[in-house]
């Protein structure tokens, strides 16, 4: 099956909904748009070159994914909650000489333009503005039948971030005709029940991995994509019930802001035509997965992988209720627990995590980086810190990066986390280490709490009580600050190195 497939099959079938408005672009639609856009970009395109995306959730998006991959092009997702100097580097780093915009983002997109003449064609995907012309207007023009040939092209996704500048993932074309399936809308299919039934809602931002992938690949099997511009948690329960969603996405973030609705909000709406729920991106406290499922039902799923490719692991409702806080088995490569040196450790012992895959990519002009992902065996190094039981079940403790080292101690603040998010008054909370005299670092938890709720002295020693009644001595807070809000991008990751940046001296490495 493939896009064409279903544009002949079922042409006037929906392939994305925006909720918001309730427009909608067809199988048919989608396909004669992303074929026009296609021949298009191939006339300012070689094969395996580069296109940028600046364009919030909506159809356009995905006609200009699909129009890259039926090109053998790469194109780059551009997180448009970037300051214009974060933009300008992804574009220029990325080689992109094709620019797609919104007009909501007209002055982002222009002084990217200002200042990356390499750009050969600028196009907006509604009205003409500054020096970008209307996609529509350019795509009058073009004929509606394929290239000849059509092969694969591929997402160039950049990291969030996080630890530094963005590093663009940099895959190899697989010379495949379009229409192959890619390996995430295999296991969509045999892993997560998705099949042309499939009606699919995802809230996150569509300039990250898992949103583009998992909605592209509920497309390439028929099914039909609803996406909102935003995630708002009442909207969320309202547009499955409108919309009869079967399938949906969401990170654990997504599921305590849902929570966090008054009952009487949450009651009015009618879940039932629910599924399968998945759930990735970041550690899920049991106690939030368990209130989902004692709501929506044993159906929600959960995977963990990284977008550069690799292994995967992946855990049903069934087994997560016997293995609670496992992300599952591997279902694509095998992984490894490793100590400092690299050496193998046996079940049940934490150290970093590495993936044996066959898969292949390259951070863009960035080689050491390269070379520092995979050790001599080709293993990739994730950066993250687990382990595994006799069965195969992996654990994730926490980001290698993320650890506390308190007097020599290993600490990671995970575990803390899900502890306080456990208290009623908490909305959202990070554990980071601090500087500390005589230890090195000390744990310090940083609160945004519930807003009715009183951020006051009383609190933070309910919240320092409930540490110490669940964990050892060593890893509970020395001291808790409350905060109005925590950095966090719209996937539901935490930009620790931004928090940690607060209380550290200048100039000392995070």
């Amino acid at each position: 099956m493939s896009l064409a497939y279903h544009a002949r099959k079922t042409p006037k079938k929906a392939a994305v909904i925006s909720p918001e408005t309730g427009e909608q672009l067809t199988f048919g639609d989608l396909n004669t748009r992303s074929i026009q856009l296609s021949r298009l970009l191939h006339r300012h395109l070689e094969i395996g070159e580069r296109f940028s995306l600046l364009l919030e959730n909506g159809a356009t998006y995905f006609a200009a994914a699909w129009a890259g991959r039926r090109a053998g092009l790469r194109f780059v997702p551009v997180n448009w909650h970037l300051g214009i100097d974060e933009a300008v580097y992804i574009i220029q780093n990325s080689d992109s000489r094709v620019l797609i915009a919104s007009p909501r983002l007209a002055d982002v997109a222009q002084a990217v333009a200002d200042c990356t003449p390499e750009l050969r064609l600028l196009l907006s995907e509604g009205e003409a503005f500054a020096s970008f012309t209307a996609l529509d207007d350019d795509l009058s023009a073009e004929p509606v039948e394929a290239l000849d040939p059509e092969v694969e092209g591929v997402v160039m996704f950049y990291s969030s971030g996080t630890t530094g500048q963005p590093k663009g993932v940099l895959k190899p074309l697989s010379g495949m005709p379009f229409g192959t399936n890619l390996p995430i809308e295999n296991n969509m299919a045999r892993h997560f029940e998705c099949d042309d039934t499939a009606r699919f809602y995802t809230p996150a931002p569509l300039y990250h991995g898992a949103p583009t992938g998992w909605s592209m690949g509920a497309q390439q099997l028929g099914g039909t994509v609803v996406v909102p511009k935003r995630f708002d948690a009442e909207a969320a329960l309202r547009h499955i019930q409108d919309y009869k969603i079967t399938h949906a996405q969401f990170v654990p973030t997504h599921f305590i802001r849902i929570l966090q609705l008054p009952e009487g909000v949450r009651s009015k709406y009618d879940m039932s035509s629910l599924r399968m729920v998945v759930h990735s991106a970041a550690p899920c406290p049991a106690e939030v997965k368990e209130m989902m499922m004692a709501w929506w039902g044993p159906i929600i799923h959960e995977y963990y992988g990284q977008s550069e490719g690799g292994s995967m692991t992946a855990i049903g409702p069934r087994d997560w209720l016997d293995h609670k806080g496992s992300v599952g088995r591997c279902v694509k490569g095998a992984i490894h627990i490793v100590d400092e040196e690299g050496q193998k450790l046996p079940p049940g012992e934490t150290g970093h995590l590495m993936f044996e895959t066959e898969e292949q990519f390259e951070y863009h002009k960035e080689p050491e980086k390269t070379a520092e992902t995979f050790d001599e065996k080709g293993w990739i190094r994730t950066g993250d810190m687990g382990w595994i039981n006799p069965e195969g079940y992996l654990y994730l403790t926490d980001r290698a990066s993320h650890m506390i080292i308190s007097g020599g101690v290993n600490i990671y603040p995970q575990e803390i986390e899900i502890v306080l998010l456990g208290h009623a008054g908490v909305r959202d909370v990070a554990v980071i280490g601090v500087p500390d005299p005589e230890f090195g670092e000390q744990v310090k938890a940083v609160v945004e709490r519930v807003d009715d709720i009183v951020p006051d002295a009383d609190l933070a020693d309910e919240l320092l009580a409930l540490c110490r009644g669940h964990l050892a001595g060593y890893k509970c807070p020395k001291s808790i600050d409350f905060v109005s809000e925590l950095p966090r991008l719209p996937t539901g990751k935490l930009l620790k190195r931004e928090l940690r940046k607060r209380y550290w001296p200048e100039g000392r490495t995070l």
